[in-house]
């Protein structure tokens, strides 16, 4: 059976590298997607040109931090973390992301 690859759903990937990066790890852009792949059972792909201005983004707003480090291959790459604000505001998008796609559900139930 092969499993096709999506992308990620507009409005979304904000609150799914939040996710990723909640249990407190420290990863870089290439792990991050990876993680995400592996996490929506090789589903959900995020690509470089969407992933890095996202992050940049999610810095900007204090929501992750950034620091400078050397992969396991000795690549110089940037470590990123969850912030506090960066937890606070995941938890804020998946209560709305949940009410949003309960009401789609419900509306897809009667279709």
């Amino acid at each position: 059976m092969t499993i096709s690859r999506d992308p990620i759903p507009p409005g979304t990937l904000d609150m799914v590298i939040l996710k990723t990066l909640a249990p407190g790890r420290e990863m870089h852009g290439f792990e991050i997607a990876e993680a995400i792949y592996q996490s929506s059972e090789n589903v959900l792909q995020v690509e470089e040109g969407s992933l890095y201005p996202a992050l940049q983004r999610l810095l900007v707003k204090g929501w992750v931090s950034g620091e400078w480090g050397r992969t396991q291959g000795n690549r110089r790459a940037r470590y990123y973390s969850l912030t506090k604000a960066g937890h606070k505001q995941l938890i804020s998008e998946v209560v709305a992301y949940r009410r949003v796609s309960g009401a789609i559900s419900r509306i897809l139930e009667t279709a």
